[in-house]
C-alpha cells in the first residue's frame, strides 16, 4: 500500500532512496537546505552535485520547508550526516509537536556522535519526544547510492526493537532489485555501520601505498574482529557482524571507489594531507570523525582496537601511514581468536 513519506537529506543516499520510494509507488517529499538544489530537483529532475548521472522521477517533490515536507507523513526517513543529525532531529521534534503527528522514524545515518559517542538512534530518541513519533528503525547494509540508482541487486537490513516496525520498513523499500531483511539488533547494526568507515579509510590507504589483495583481505578481516569486539562490549549480538550491516557493509565500503571513505584513504596513501582531502571531497567523510570517537570509546571500555588506534594516530597525530603499518605488523604475536 502506498504511504506518505518525508525524506530529510538530499545527498546521494537520501535522494536515491527518495527516488526509489517514489518508484515503489509512495508519495514522497524530499527536504533539502539548499534552494538551488531543490529547484534543480523539481525543474530538471537532477541532483548533479551528488548524483551526476541519475534522472529523478518527476513525481518526486523537493522542498526547503521541513514543515511542508513532513506534514501528513506516515513515515519520516532521516538521511543526515552524524554531525548534523541532532540539530535536524530537534527541529523535527518541534514541527511534529505542532502538527500533532506520530510518524514512524527511519534513519540511514552511519556514525557516532563526537564526545558523547552515541549512536544515531540514541540521538533521535533524545531529540524527538516519544509522543511525537512511533518506533525508530535503522536502515543499513552494503548499499552504495550509485549502484542502487542503476538498480543493481542490493540487500540491506531494517533493524529495530519493534519487529512490526522493521517489517513495515521491509515492505516499504523492497522491490525487484532492493531486498530488505529484518533484525532486532539495533546496537550491532549501528556499530557495524559506523565502524566500517574506519576500516575503509585504511583499505584505501593501503591501495594508495601500492599494497595488494592480501593486505586488503587481512585488514578487512582483522578490522571486522575489532568492530565486533567493541559492538559486543555494548551489548550487540556477535552474529550481526557477519550479516549485511556488518561484514556486508564493511566489504563494499572497503573495496569500492564509490566509497568516499575509501577514496579519502587512497588520497592519504598517495601522500595528500588530510585537510586537503577533506576540502576536496565535497561531502562528509564520516570515517574521519568516527575514528576519533571509536578510539576514545575503545580506551574508555578497554577494548583492543589496534587498527583504529593506528588510523587515529595517522589522522590526528600526524603519524605516517607507513610507520603505522610497520608498527601494526611488529606487534606481539597472538591468537586469532583472542
Amino acid at each position: 500500500m502506498a504511504e506518505k513519506i518525508a525524506v530529510l537529506g538530499a545527498g546521494s543516499w537520501g535522494s536515491t532512496l527518495a527516488n526509489m520510494l517514489v518508484e515503489n509507488g509512495h508519495d514522497v517529499k524530499l527536504w533539502a537546505r539548499n534552494q538551488a538544489q531543490v529547484d534543480q530537483l523539481n525543474n530538471e529532475h537532477v541532483n548533479p552535485e551528488y548524483m551526476k548521472d541519475l534522472v529523478y522521477s518527476d513525481k518526486l517533490v523537493a522542498t526547503t520547508d521541513m514543515t511542508a515536507a513532513v506534514k501528513g507523513a506516515d513515515v519520516i526517513l532521516i538521511v543526515i550526516p552524524t554531525k548534523g543529525l541532532r540539530q535536524v532531529a530537534g527541529k523535527l521534534n518541534t514541527i511534529l509537536a505542532e502538527l500533532d503527528q506520530r510518524p514512524l522514524i527511519i534513519h540511514a545515518t552511519k556514525g557516532l556522535e563526537q564526545n558523547t559517542y552515541k549512536r544515531p538512534s540514541q540521538m533521535i530518541e533524545e531529540e524527538i519526544a516519544p509522543e511525537n513519533r512511533a518506533s525508530i528503525v535503522v536502515l543499513s547494509g552494503p548499499s552504495h547510492a550509485e549502484d542502487v540508482a542503476i538498480k543493481d541487486m542490493t540487500a540491506v537490513t531494517a533493524a529495530s526493537a519493534d519487529l512490526a516496525a522493521a517489517e513495515r520498513v521491509q515492505r516499504l523499500f523492497s522491490n525487484s532489485y532492493f531486498r530488505v531483511y529484518t533484525n532486532d539488533d539495533v546496537i550491532g547494526a549501528e556499530f557495524g555501520a559506523a565502524l566500517k568507515n574506519i576500516i575503509a579509510i585504511g583499505a584505501g590507504a593501503l591501495q594508495g601505498l601500492g599494497y595488494h589483495d592480501n593486505a586488503r583481505a587481512a585488514l578487512i578481516t582483522r578490522g571486522l574482529a575489532e568492530i565486533r569486539r567493541l559492538g559486543v562490549a555494548f551489548g550487540a549480538n556477535p552474529m550481526t557482524f557477519i550479516g549485511l550491516s556488518g561484514v556486508g557493509d564493511l566489504v563494499v565500503t572497503a573495496t569500492s571507489k564509490n566509497s568516499r571513505n575509501w577514496r579519502a584513504g587512497y588520497q592519504l596513501g598517495q601522500g595528500q594531507k588530510l585537510a586537503d582531502v577533506v576540502a576536496n571531497m565535497g561531502m562528509v567523510i564520516e570515517g574521519v570523525y568516527t575514528t576519533k570517537a571509536a578510539y576514545e570509546l575503545s580506551r574508555k571500555r578497554q577494548v583492543k582496537m589496534p587498527i583504529t588506534e593506528a588510523l587515529y594516530d595517522v589522522l590526528y597525530n600526524g603519524k605516517s601511514i607507513k610507520t603505522a603499518i610497520d608498527q601494526l605488523m611488529d606487534r606481539d604475536l597472538t591468537s586469532e581468536n583472542e
